[in-house]
């Protein structure tokens, strides 16, 4: 469930902490206070678009935590398999910092990315906006949702499909690319020969590049390597007819020696000095070789610097180091072998094609036979969750349509939700009968019965009340109160009937605090709340008569969510 909601410096807030609670909890407030902020605030803490004119005038950045509480075993695994930490009190914690040109966002101290963000909140919590009931409009959005309650078991055989599909669209892409005349055919092998030839010819073995580079790099600079290990025998005495290096320390030693048994520290010191020496000496023999290796002949110069010309030309043309020289030779010759006998590779590819659009359209029928039998028990479900909502007569289908002439990557099914909200009417799409009150019910009947299948504990619902009033909004309250006792819910609402259930009621207000304006949310006791839903009721003048409906519809809301 989510803890606590921390906003710093967002629009209208300038700091503060909401600590929510198991049960309903409701934000209510005059249009304009500020309710969607709150709302969006969870948004951007999960990965929503920042933009930096969110950020409350003078401040340098804005700053929002959440702080969830995970006990469901399935959570935590989803969440430690994206290498996300969870502490040990099964505390998650979300911070999102958004300044003026970028943002930074972590969970419990380490930077994630805004896509882990997202994935994360798809465990953690179902957030419902204003307008994602329009979704239901688009057949598309049916067929999601049917996929999502079906589960796993259809997860699993669309992933197979996902697979074949892609290899089927590979093979008829190939084939179509083979279809080729006589003298396409000619020119394309003529070319795949050339470049196969002159890759062949090079005879290339991996890593000679950079051998060659080193070579050639010695040879280029070869005379200024020669003065400076000259200059460098000549002091330390590799090959020096002077006085050097070489030269001092053999004397230094022979002094050290003469009195090394006078004293212990004396006979030390001429140990590490004859140490010294053989080190210069061991210098100036490998000086010595390097020098006489240094030699080369202007022939071997030359075929060191045409050979690194050819690879790099090679390079140019077919890739940037030997080994994708190689395998774009590998490549080339597939294709040589292809062209040589066309017709035969045709044939092959054909049947490859038929029996992968076989494959397709066997797992796109056993596909299709778990949507109907998930669309026959979700229908039933989804019915009953309908008349709780006040569809007094309502008739609620999903149609699972199958189509070999339309495969995809998810099987060749197409869904639609039909429903019928008066007696003797046909079943029709929900896009040509629904209204929008009856879309958001919708909505939230789906919610209800997705809730009771998925782990997620936390739903957030943005005005799940547009359009809907009178004992309608009353049985949306009761849906929303049974919904409660086993998942934590959010609500925004204006409607009365639906605050009168909250386990926990916040206010947001804006108020103007040193000549500015400041949206401020506050957490009601029980006469605070009646209050509030007094307000809402309409009245201007709140009189001891709306005081008493106030009571009376709390008192009502209390014995339905208490009740069985």
């Amino acid at each position: 469930m989510l803890y606590s909601l921390h906003v710093k410096n967002l629009a209208l807030i300038d700091e503060q902490e909401i600590e929510f609670t198991n049960g309903l909890n409701i934000l209510t407030g005059e249009t304009g206070a500020g309710k969607s902020v709150i709302i969006g605030s969870i948004n951007l803490a999960l990965g929503g678009k920042a933009e930096k004119d969110m950020i409350r005038t003078g401040a340098e950045y804005a700053l929002i935590e959440l702080t969830f509480g995970v006990d469901n075993e399935n959570q935590r695994k989803a969440i430690e398999a994206m290498d996300i930490p969870v502490e040990e009190d099964g505390s998650v914690v979300i911070q999102r910092k958004i300044m003026q040109s970028r943002s930074v966002s972590k969970v419990c101290g380490e930077s994630v990315s805004v896509k882990q963000l997202r994935d994360l909140s798809n465990i953690l919590i179902n957030i419902h906006g204003q307008n994602d009931h329009q979704e239901l409009l688009h057949k598309q959005k049916h067929k999601e949702i049917l996929d999502d309650y079906a589960g796993d078991e259809l997860l699993k055989v669309k992933d197979q499909i996902r697979a074949e599909y892609h290899k089927y669209n590979e093979l008829k892409e190939e084939y179509s690319n083979t279809d080729l005349d006589d003298k396409t055919r000619i020119r394309q092998q003529e070319l795949a020969e050339f470049e196969l030839n002159e890759i062949n010819d090079a005879a290339l073995k991996l890593g000679e590049d950079e051998q060659l580079e080193k070579d050639y790099k010695r040879m280029v600079n070869g005379r200024r390597i020669s003065e400076a290990l000259g200059i460098c025998g000549n002091i330390t005495g590799a090959d020096s007819d002077e006085e050097s290096v070489s030269d001092n320390l053999g004397r230094a030693v022979r002094e050290l020696n003469s009195v090394r048994s006078f004293d212990e520290e004396v006979n030390n010191l001429a140990d590490q000095l004859m140490e010294i020496e053989s080190l210069v000496g061991d210098f100036n023999h490998a000086l010595s070789g390097y020098l006489s290796d240094l030699e080369f002949d202007e022939e071997d110069f030359r075929a060191t610097e045409d050979r690194l010309n050819l690879i790099n030309h090679l390079k140019d043309k077919y890739g940037d180091s030997i080994e994708k020289i190689i395998a774009y030779g590998e490549e080339k010759q597939k294709e040589l072998d292809v062209l040589t006998d066309l017709e035969a590779h045709r044939n092959q590819l054909l049947k490859q094609i038929q029996d992968s659009e076989s494959k397709v359209l066997a797992l796109s029928e056993k596909a299709s036979k778990i949507r109907k039998k998930a669309a026959k028990v979700l229908s039933e479900k989804l019915k009953s969750a309908l008349i709780d909502l006040n569809f007094i007569d309502v008739q609620f289908e999903i149609q699972v349509t199958p189509d070999e002439e339309k495969i995809s990557s998810t099987g060749y099914d197409e869904v639609a939700f039909m429903i019928s909200t008066n007696p003797g009417e046909s079943m029709r799409p929900l896009d040509q009968i629904a209204s929008g009150g009856e879309l958001s019910r919708i909505m939230l009947g789906l919610k209800t019965v997705l809730a009771q299948k998925d782990d997620i504990a936390t739903l957030v619902f943005d005005e799940i009340d547009a359009g809907i009033s009178g004992r309608t909004a009353w049985k949306v309250s009761e849906k929303l109160g049974v919904l409660s006792k086993k998942h934590q819910i959010l609500c925004i609402t204006h409607l009365p009937q639906i605050a009168a259930m909250n386990t926990t009621h916040f206010v947001i207000q804006k108020n103007v605090s040193n000549n500015r304006t400041v949206t401020t949310i506050t957490r009601m006791n029980e006469d605070e709340s009646i209050g509030e839903l007094a307000r809402l009721l309409g009245m201007d003048n709140v009189t001891d008569a709306v005081l008493d409906n106030a009571k009376e519809m709390r008192k009502t809301a209390l014995e339905t969510r208490n009740g069985d």
